[in-house]
C-alpha cells in the first residue's frame, strides 16, 4: 500500500508509535489522518500539526471503537489503514491481580478484535484494506518481568495471523509491528531487558511500518535481531528457554 490519498486510522495515537505513525502518514501525503486516544487534549495537539481528525477512544469499549470508525469514516470517508496501536504494560507475573489481568487483556488484545469487526467488513465490501496491529517482540518472543505482556502480544499476534489467514484472499492485507524497546511513555523509566539491542526512537518504528506497508509484508521487525532469536527459539525451544534465564538473571543482578 503507498499511504498517499488514503484514510488511516491509528488507536493510541497522543504519544510514542501512535503519534509517529501519525506524523508519518500525513508526511507521505495521507488524504486524512484520524488521531483515535483516551487523552482528547493529546490526541488534538497531534492532529492540529498535521491537520488530522482527534477522536476520543477508550481501545476498551467495543461501542467507542465502533463509533470512531463510524466517525472517521462519516468525516475522512472510507478507511483504507487501521492501525490499532494502543496498548499497556503491566508489571509481574502469576501474582498480578485478576483485575489488571483484565484490564490488560482488554486493552492489548480485545481492541484489536473490536477494531477488526468494526472496520474489515467495510473493507471487504469495498474490495480490500490494510489493518496493522502493534504488537511487540515479547510477542514472538517473551517479557522477562511481565507475564500480562508477554501473553497478551502473543495473543495479538496470534490473532493478526488469523485475520491474515481468513481474510487475505478478500482483500486484507495484515502488519504486525514487533519491536524491542521503543522509546515511548512506556518505557520513560528504561527499556528493561527488552533494550539488550538498544532502544530505539518511535521514528524508526513509523519508517519501517512505511516499508512494510510498501511490500506488503506481515512481519515489522524494526529491531532485525529478533528475526534472528525467533530462528533460534524454533531450532532448539529448550536451549531459548535456558538462554531467556540466564538473561533474566543478569538482568535482576543488574538492577539489585
Amino acid at each position: 500500500m503507498d499511504i498517499k490519498d488514503k484514510v488511516a486510522v491509528v488507536t493510541g495515537g497522543a504519544s510514542g508509535i501512535g503519534t509517529a505513525l501519525c506524523l508519518r502518514f500525513a508526511k507521505e501525503g495521507a488524504k486524512a489522518v484520524v488521531v483515535a486516544d483516551i487523552d482528547l487534549a493529546g490526541a488534538q495537539e497531534v492532529a492540529g500539526q498535521i491537520g488530522g481528525l482527534a477522536v476520543l477512544c477508550d481501545v476498551s469499549s467495543e461501542q467507542d471503537v465502533a463509533d470512531l470508525v463510524e466517525k472517521a469514516e462519516r468525516q475522512c470517508g472510507p478507511i483504507d489503514l487501521f492501525c490499532s496501536n494502543a496498548g499497556i504494560i503491566t508489571p509481574g507475573a502469576l501474582d498480578v491481580s485478576n483485575e489488571k489481568w483484565q484490564q490488560i487483556w482488554e486493552i492489548n488484545v480485545m481492541a484489536h478484535v473490536y477494531a477488526g469487526r468494526a472496520v474489515i467488513p467495510r473493507m471487504i465490501s469495498r474490495g480490500g484494506g490494510y489493518f496493522v496491529i502493534t504488537a511487540s517482540a515479547a510477542g514472538l518472543l517473551s517479557q522477562i518481568g511481565s507475564a500480562p505482556y508477554s501473553v497478551t502480544k502473543h495473543a495479538a499476534v496470534g490473532l493478526a495471523e488469523n485475520i491474515a489467514i481468513t481474510y487475505g484472499d478478500q482483500g486484507i492485507r495484515v502488519s504486525a509491528i514487533c519491536p524491542q524497546a521503543v522509546e515511548t511513555k512506556m518505557t520513560s523509566q528504561g527499556g528493561g531487558v527488552a533494550a539488550v539491542n538498544g532502544m530505539i526512537g518511535a521514528d524508526k518504528v513509523a519508517d519501517d511500518t512505511i516499508q512494510a506497508l510498501a511490500e506488503e509484508r506481515f512481519l515489522v521487525l524494526p529491531h532485525q535481531e529478533v528475526a534472528t532469536y525467533m530462528q533460534r527459539k524454533a531450532s532448539d525451544y529448550d536451549r531459548w528457554l535456558k538462554g531467556m534465564r540466564r538473561l533474566q538473571a543478569r538482568f535482576m543482578e543488574e538492577n539489585q
